[in-house]
């Protein structure tokens, strides 16, 4: 096994003193509790990090709600906030290693792979964002007001930043997803409270270090640790913060969304999904059953776009679940640290068992498990798994699993295709392999999800939006619409 010597600043980091950022201090919990994170493969206590209590995050929102409305950050010009994001996104690419290695030991997901993915991904949205910084526009109206009809005016639209942004992400990508947030915030002049998932919030805390190296003003951006129970509720409650963005399960988004309706705070919502895979019979066979696994095997399948329902038309459907299962079943599995290994482990006992019993309920219900079904440690591992004979009304097919479990149906037509595809309460993504353009074209305006891709899968982009139909959200991430979504427009109409 060949295991990456960790960077002296990895272990460094990991060894200070916990602390988390507040205005412009690095603080304990305001009760000195920590809680502990743990090494995904190997089960073992990594560091600890401050349990935020409800003052933390209000003395947060506080140094937010003050730097946006009072700092010299209020008054930076466009052209200062696309400077920084620049800089900020240099800094990363410096550290893209400790950021990496950071990402591996928290999370478990690969540490080479999350170098030229996850981190390269974020700094490359940060640049893309910060070029928006610049072109944030209103507009000029002819208005006629035809009360006032003897009456000159002159109107225009201004689109002004939203204020204090209460963000919280998930633990599949947690350097990546804070960007997401981070990036359009900081472009539009808001300010941040982040609170990272309860498992991950090393690389959330080592961007903070970057962001003051940056040079943005204390307050500009501060984060939380803690639970969510506490942390991520007290900052969904909180009434200075003027937007919530949230990506996670689709349980707990409806609750933030409920909550964020009584005092009618912006909401942005990244949920849960079950993205199906469609394989039409003229697809290059190969590359589809290739595309498939990794649709659902990438980050061990704890993604929210992950191709976890595999449709294939039904002559061709034993061949692709071969392919596949011959793919899984040559996998290697290990700790991220070791760059052959091609899956790591889930991130906590607790999903790991999570997925061991969608697993059990599909042997319990008579379906075939065509490779892997099997968990082992220590670490949090499950075997990559495909599982067939299961009906598509079955809880595998329409419940989100998050972890490397793939379920294949055949389907006779192209219609067949489409009904199962959108027979699902979530639409994320979902793509289709095929070389017939004429069908993929009838196909895409009839699949009800925010992203369809042809002849890949979770491929994203800057400048592409992402985001979902049904209970996989409201809103979207990345592209003009991220910076519409941190925005307010504001009507001017002057009486000449």
């Amino acid at each position: 096994m060949a295991i990456a010597t960790l960077l002296p600043a990895t272990t460094a980091f990991i060894q200070r003193a916990p602390r988390m950022l507040i205005g412009a201090e690095w603080v304990e919990a305001a009760d000195g509790q920590t809680m502990p994170l743990r090494n995904p493969a190997t089960g073992e206590q990594l560091c600890v990090v401050p349990r935020a209590t409800v003052d933390d995050v209000d003395r947060a929102v506080l140094a937010a709600r003050q730097a946006f409305d009072d700092s010299p950050w209020s008054r930076t010009r466009p052209r200062e906030r696309q400077n920084l994001l620049w800089k900020l996104a240099n800094l990363m690419q410096r550290d893209a290693e400790l950021l990496a290695q950071l990402e591996c030991l928290n999370n478990g997901k690969s540490a080479a792979v999350a170098q030229v993915m996850d981190v390269q991904l974020a700094i490359d949205f940060l640049r893309y964002m910060a070029g928006w910084a610049t072109k944030i526009e209103g507009s000029s109206v002819e208005v006629s007001v035809p009360l006032m009809p003897d009456q000159q005016f002159h109107s225009f639209i201004r689109r002004e930043a939203v204020g204090v942004v209460g963000a919280i992400v998930a633990w599949n990508f947690p350097l990546l997803l804070a960007c997401w947030k981070l990036g359009p915030a900081l472009a539009t002049g808001c300010t941040v409270v982040l609170k990272p998932a309860d498992e991950t919030p090393l690389t959330a805390l080592k961007l903070a270090e970057l962001v003051q190296e940056a040079g943005y003003p204390d307050g500009v951006f501060n984060v939380v640790t803690g639970t969510g129970i506490t942390a991520g509720a007290a900052l969904n409650h909180n009434p200075r913060v003027d937007k919530l963005t949230f990506t996670g399960s689709t349980a707990v988004g409806k609750e933030i969304g409920k909550i964020a309706m009584d005092s009618m705070t912006r909401v942005t919502l990244e949920l849960g999904g079950k993205s199906p895979t469609i394989v039409m019979a003229d697809a290059d066979l190969g590359s589809a059953a290739a595309g498939a696994a990794s649709a659902i095997f990438f980050n061990q399948g704890q993604v929210c776009c992950a191709g976890s329902r595999l449709y294939v038309q039904r002559k061709h459907f034993d061949k692709v679940v071969a392919d596949i299962a011959g793919i899984a079943n040559a996998m290697k599995l290990g700790s991220g640290l070791d760059a052959s290994v091609d899956m790591g482990p889930l991130i906590s006992a607790r999903q790991q068992e999570r997925v061991w019993r969608y697993i059990e309920m599909g042997r319990e219900s008579g379906a075939t498990i065509a490779c892997g079904g099997e968990q082992f440690g220590p670490g949090y591992f499950v075997k990559p798994t495909v599982i067939v004979d299961v009906d598509q009304q079955h809880s595998l097919v329409q419940e989100e699993i998050f972890g490397p479990v793939l379920v294949a149906i055949p389907f006779d037509d192209e219609a067949d295709a489409l009904r199962m595809a959108n027979d699902s309460p979530y639409g994320l993504g979902a793509s289709i392999w095929s070389n017939d353009l004429a069908a993929v074209h009838r196909m895409i305006p009839q699949i009800k999800s925010g992203s369809v891709w042809v002849n890949c899968h979770s491929a994203l982009d800057p400048a592409l939006p992402f985001g979902g139909y049904k209970m996989s959200g409201v809103g979207r991430e990345m592209g003009y619409a991220a910076i519409e979504h941190y925005t307010e427009l504001k009507s001017v109409l002057i009486k000449l």
